[in-house]
């Protein structure tokens, strides 16, 4: 990918060349949401209270492993993460969020809220993510698709709260109905149609999953944030990808 060259270039003559800048649209998981912890309102009614640790996301794990590769280079990431956004969402606000800066690089991730329409908001999802690509690529920038990890497969003994218990329920069910396999499958299927590249994290927890791992216990709020550990597997993934790609 070109963002290598721009990142050697920057790392063999630092006063030559401009700082190399990586864009992040997505949700929650790119934000760095973790645990989600159940709450009272102001109200006195039944809410949670989420855990925000940017520093342990995916995004700042990224910077710090090309950092390691090109020690010398100047890298600026925008991390344009919403908590609660979706793919239609994002390509409303990226003009405001994230193409002024110019990023060589963007890496979108969507699909865990997007998935909520369940079967219905399918084509919505595959559409909106086109027009991301498209827009990002007219602006110049290359683009890597990136897929998020699956859903609780189960409502976990270790979660809380009516609210949040009802929501797991929920997501296991989605789960195991293939309704959010289907928005992954169409998420591929934009890249190709792109021709841009995937990042398939989530082929890579489906595949620990079929080998007998408890995905479940490897997100944060046993819902849909993957662990800070876990945030590791999406870094070196996308490393990865800018390399074979």
């Amino acid at each position: 990918m070109k963002i290598l060259s721009l990142l050697n270039e920057k790392n063999r003559d630092a006063f030559g060349n401009r700082p190399v800048t990586i864009g992040f649209l997505g949700d929650s998981v790119t934000n760095g949401c973790f645990e989600v912890l159940p709450a009272m309102t102001a109200h006195g009614e039944e809410g949670f209270d989420v855990v925000f640790d940017p520093e342990r996301s995916y995004s700042a794990l990224v910077r710090k492993i090309l950092l390691t590769l090109y020690p010398k280079a100047q890298i600026n990431i925008i991390n344009a993460g919403i908590s609660g956004d979706s793919a239609p969402s994002g390509l409303a606000r990226m003009e405001r969020d994230l193409l002024p800066y110019h990023p060589d690089l963007c890496v979108v991730c969507y699909g865990l809220n997007d998935s909520g329409a369940g079967d219905a908001g399918i084509a919505a999802y595959h559409d909106a993510l086109t027009a991301i690509i498209h827009k990002l690529k007219q602006a110049g920038s290359e683009v890597i698709l990136m897929t998020p990890q699956p859903i609780c497969a189960r409502v976990h003994t270790q979660l809380h709260g009516e609210a949040l218990r009802a929501l797991a329920l929920g997501l296991a069910d989605s789960f195991a109905q293939g309704g959010f396999d289907r928005y992954m499958q169409a998420a591929r299927a934009a890249a190709e149609e792109t021709e841009i590249p995937l990042c398939d994290v989530y082929a890579k927890w489906m595949c620990m999953y079929e080998n007998g791992v408890d995905i479940t216990d490897l997100l944060s709020n046993y819902l849909n944030h993957p662990t800070r550990e876990m945030h590791w597997l999406f870094a070196n993934s996308l490393v990865e990808t800018m390399f074979r790609a």
